[in-house]
C-alpha cells in the first residue's frame, strides 16, 4: 500500500497520516513542515493572497475600462472620475495595508476588501 506523503512549500514532505496539518487548504503552497506539524508560513501566504487578488481584479478592471469608454463616448464626465477611482481601487488593491498588518491566516483571510474585489474565496 503506497503511502500518501505531503510536501511543504520547501520540498520537505512527511506522511499524510503522520501530520497535522492546517483546517484548510486554501494556503496549501505556504504549509511549512516543523516536525509532524504542517503550519502556513504567513509571508508566503500573503504572495499567495496578492495573486489571487490580481487574478480576480483583471477582468474586472477590463470591465471598468469599457465603462470608463463608454463615458468618455458620451462626455461623462461624472462617470469618467468615478470609473477612474475605481480602477485606482482595484489597482492598490494587493498594496491594502489590512494585508501587510495580517498577524496571522485569519487576519489575512479577513483582509479580502469585498467593497472594490466581490466576494472573498476566502470565506
Amino acid at each position: 500500500m503506497a503511502t500518501t506523503n505531503i510536501v511543504d512549500k520547501d520540498g520537505n514532505s512527511i506522511g499524510a497520516s503522520d501530520a497535522t496539518v492546517p483546517s484548510d487548504r486554501l494556503f496549501r503552497n505556504a504549509w511549512s513542515l516543523s516536525g509532524s506539524t504542517i503550519t502556513e508560513d504567513l509571508t508566503a501566504a500573503k504572495v499567495i493572497f496578492k495573486d489571487k487578488i490580481r487574478e480576480v481584479r483583471t477582468p474586472l478592471l477590463a470591465a471598468e475600462d469599457v465603462v470608463y469608454m463608454k463615458a468618455l463616448e458620451g462626455a461623462d464626465t461624472d462617470a469618467q472620475a468615478a470609473s477612474v477611482t475605481k480602477k485606482n481601487a482595484l489597482r492598490d488593491a494587493p498594496a491594502a495595508s489590512a494585508i501587510a498588518n495580517a498577524a496571522n491566516i485569519g487576519a489575512l483571510k479577513s483582509a479580502w476588501d469585498a467593497d472594490v474585489l466581490g466576494d472573498s474565496p476566502y470565506a
